[in-house]
């Protein structure tokens, strides 16, 4: 069964910072397009950023400059490092693999709160 668990929600005031975590297999980790989705109260999920096996990423332009994907190869985890956060960015945020180009999977999610 495929695993993907998030960590790393929480709250925060405009302008600061968090980290959130997706770790899952070597097997998911190798052969995926990971992604992190944002869904606000109300609407539905978007995509943030993506990442593939080999590193190439995929911004969203509302997160371009502030949020940064990365992944640990040693950890089979991929990273969202958001900076300068909005209360925009307000909402649940869920880790999607797109496995060997067929199956998905999907974290249970994790909140994150921007607010003074």
């Amino acid at each position: 069964q495929v695993q993907l668990e998030e960590s790393g929600g929480g709250s925060v005031q405009p302008g600061g910072s968090l980290r959130l975590s997706c770790a899952t297999s070597r097997e998911v980790f190798g052969s995926s397009v990971i992604a992190w989705y944002h869904q606000a109260p109300g609407n539905e999920r978007e995509l943030v950023e993506s990442i593939t096996s080999v590193g190439e990423t995929n911004y969203a332009d509302s997160v371009k400059g502030r949020f940064t994907i990365s992944g640990d190869y040693a950890k089979n985890t991929v990273y969202l490092q958001m900076d300068t956060l909005k209360p925009e960015d307000t909402g649940a945020y869920f880790c999607r693999a797109f496995m060997a180009g067929r199956y998905i999977y999907w974290g249970q999610g994790t909140q994150v709160t921007v607010s003074s």
